[in-house]
């Protein structure tokens, strides 16, 4: 079964990061990733650019909260708000340390809100149990396989 992950992330040092974390723990699943939040809508519904690709939704998406044209929170709301996407995993990976952050992030959906490690060993570790949980543990519903 493939499973895969759509990285959600406009700084290419936070992109290179997560996806040497991914690598270094062997997570060897699909990495899809995309630079804003209206980018992150057209891969999810298959619009724009991806109006060709076959409509199946990832395992987890890795949601940055600041981004480009269309923010982390209102990516999260309209997937919350489309049944095609309303269960899908989201996992809010930000450097935010705000707590209105982490409360609206809960608020409008997010099954997680994870904080960006400044330390590479420890952000390495987060992405890894982060891969362990959402693709290895968590048993997603059948409509979002």
């Amino acid at each position: 079964m493939d499973k895969t992950i759509l990285l959600v992330e406009d700084d290419a040092d936070d992109e290179a990061l997560t996806i040497r974390a991914l690598t270094e723990h062997r997570i060897t699943n699909d990495i899809v990733v995309v630079r804003d939040g209206v980018e992150a809508l057209d891969y999810l519904f298959c619009r724009g650019v991806y109006a060709g690709r076959e409509p199946k939704p990832p395992t987890v998406v890795l949601l940055d909260l600041k981004l480009p044209k269309l923010d982390g929170l209102d990516v999260l709301r309209r997937v919350r708000a489309d049944d095609r996407t309303r269960s899908l995993a989201v996992v809010i990976l930000t450097s935010s340390d705000e707590e209105r952050d982490v409360t609206h992030s809960y608020s409008a959906g997010a099954n997680s809100f994870v904080r960006k490690p400044v330390d590479f060993a420890q952000f390495s570790e987060a992405i890894r149990q982060l891969g362990l949980y959402w693709l290895v543990l968590n048993e997603a519903p059948r409509s979002t396989r």
